[in-house]
């Protein structure tokens, strides 16, 4: 029961599930794409599916949600009876996002907003919104919750890997991330978040094969042993290879408490191209001992 009357804002670049969304009453912002033809809010009138069928001819800019969508969304969650909002936003390291909602947030009155940056990526502020939102569910207050975030996102760890660096580097977001020579060897690069929210490799291997094996060994590394724990699996115009890192996942980690699959999303597959794979986990054990409600 959400007595609090807790609301849950976050951005395009979660990539959480329709149905999700609906389900807890999620609130999003969409980011920008601005092509020759014109301006498209990402999930809203553009799809993924358009956006890679337009990359090989034009790689659009990207922009921040526009201030006026932002105030929107806060209007709406006030409208709806919320008198305080958890808005869970993409790595400030990689968009202003962050940044935009929280001065907005400040100034909006009548709502009690606190503004969390994830420093991760898609599934890292997924997977995040989708367990606060369990525990809004779940009866938590106000500040449990405020507590258990930040340890939450610190133990949020993701990978994925792309086919190729290009729209990265075209896009200016290649972050720490080395180039890596070998288009014709099929190397495949493993990229990450540094502490700063910014991307850079991990690994490198050759074939997709290879390198969704070893991006579920690197998540399986992260999670020691008998403690409580989320995954994600995320794919960028792949859905057949979705199902095959999942599978892979959930052989190494079966003890996850939630799996959360996502498709990335138009802002993203802007940047990372097609044929993005991911694979994300998130240790809760700090979260609950910082809120007071470790068992």
């Amino acid at each position: 029961m959400n007595q609090q009357k807790i609301a849950l804002l976050t951005d395009s670049c979660a990539d959480i599930p329709q149905a999700l969304l609906h389900r807890y009453d999620i609130h999003v912002v969409p980011l920008k794409l601005i092509f020759s033809d014109g301006e498209y809010a990402d999930g809203v009138d553009i799809t993924p599916t358009e956006v890679y069928r337009r990359l090989p001819t034009e790689i659009p800019k990207t922009t921040l949600p526009d201030g006026a969508s932002v105030e929107r969304a806060f209007a709406r969650i006030r409208e709806a009876g919320y008198t305080k909002v958890l808005a869970i936003n993409f790595s400030s390291g990689l968009s202003g996002t962050y940044n935009l909602v929280r001065l907005i947030g400040e100034q909006t009155p009548g709502l009690e907003v606190a503004a969390f940056d994830t420093l991760s990526g898609s599934l890292g502020t997924g997977m995040t919104v989708l367990q606060a939102a369990r525990w809004i569910e779940e009866g938590w207050t106000w500040e449990e919750l405020l507590r258990a975030l930040p340890p939450l996102m610190q133990d949020t760890t993701v990978f994925f890997c792309v086919d190729t660096l290009e729209y990265l580097q075209k896009g200016g977001r290649i972050g720490r991330i080395t180039a890596v020579a070998g288009t014709l060897l099929q190397i495949k690069p493993i990229i990450s978040f540094t502490e700063e929210g910014e991307l850079v490799n991990t690994a490198k291997m050759r074939g997709r094969k290879a390198a969704m094996q070893k991006m579920v060994q690197l998540a399986a590394a992260c999670v020691p042993r008998g403690i409580r724990f989320n995954l994600a699996v995320a794919h960028g115009d792949s859905p057949a290879e979705l199902k095959e890192i999942r599978s892979l996942a959930q052989q190494s980690l079966p003890d996850y408490q939630n799996c959360m699959e996502g498709e990335i999303d138009c802002t993203l597959g802007a940047y990372v191209g097609p044929h993005l794979l991911g694979i994300g986990v998130q240790m809760m054990e700090n979260a609950l001992k910082a809120a007071g409600k470790e068992k």
